[in-house]
């Protein structure tokens, strides 16, 4: 009698999927390109201070990447200043949103018994909240309060829808088998509403950086992406402005790509449809 000792062989990579990774990258780099090109041009015709072209970008990145801003904070420190708020509130969010959508999800009735009291706050626009979070907050729980309420509600809402899609033959065959409610939460539903969460927080954490700009322009503090705006805006410094625009957008940019890979790891299942 002999024993398979061989290790398992890594699946390679087949070359059609590499080619078509190759061309999504180069599509991007051309376009990135393009669009780069035609706004150079396009300052150069219009000539104003108020149009810098990108080069005029790079030089205000490079002086606040190496000099700070008229107060002396580093890029750095306004950007993770403006991350910091983002994750402590985004997180609350989902560790708030998730158990909650499940809960009201799996008991229909706790829902519509308390929709008179849930519905009406989703619609307020965490915004309107920045003049109450001056008053009654300050430092970093004013922010985390606001991001709360702008991440909250995409992944509470996206648990909630995601919970009714989950075919009741499979959590009946659990309990046929003798599984409890637990195992068939942890087993059954959460596998099954783990991609709409993911959706959820995708769109949690637009809404998470809407809001900390939007709180950061308010004032009361003096480092972060939305105040080094502001600043700059007071001084009409407009490629200085801009920078702290792209700096929000390729931060945001990165984090929904780490969620994504995320999502693709868990979901390897998943279809992909296309045209």
């Amino acid at each position: 009698m002999t024993t398979d000792t061989s290790q398992p062989v890594a699946k390679p990579i087949e070359p059609g999927a590499f080619n078509a990774g190759m061309r999504i990258v180069l599509w991007n780099v051309l376009s990135l390109a393009a669009a780069l090109a035609g706004w150079q041009l396009a300052s150069v015709l219009i000539a104003s201070p108020f149009f810098p072209g990108p080069l005029k970008i790079v030089e205000a990145f490079v002086q606040l990447a190496t000099q700070g801003d008229t107060f002396g904070h580093s890029l750095w420190t306004h950007s993770w200043a403006s991350i910091e708020r983002v994750l402590v509130g985004f997180g609350l969010g989902v560790v708030l949103g998730v158990p909650l959508g499940l809960l009201m999800g799996l008991y229909p009735e706790v829902y519509a018994g308390t929709r008179s009291v849930l519905e009406p706050f989703r619609f307020i626009p965490p915004i309107a909240w920045i003049p109450l979070a001056i008053i009654f907050f300050s430092g970093l729980t004013r922010f985390a309060f606001l991001i709360f309420l702008g991440a909250f509600f995409p992944v509470f809402t996206s648990t909630l829808v995601g919970v009714s899609r989950v075919e009741p033959i499979h959590r009946k065959v659990g309990l046929v088998h003798g599984a409890g409610k637990l195992w068939t939460l942890t087993h059954v539903v959460v596998p099954t509403v783990m991609p709409d969460i993911m959706a959820g927080m995708r769109v949690g954490l637009g809404a998470a950086w809407l809001t900390i700009v939007a709180a950061e322009l308010a004032g009361g503090i003096s480092t972060g992406l939305g105040r080094m705006m502001t600043n700059y805006a007071e001084l009409v410094q407009v490629p200085h402005v801009i920078v702290g625009m792209l700096l929000i957008g390729f931060i945001g940019f990165v984090m929904n790509e780490i969620l994504l890979l995320i999502e693709k790891r868990l979901f390897r299942w998943r279809w992909q449809v296309s045209l």
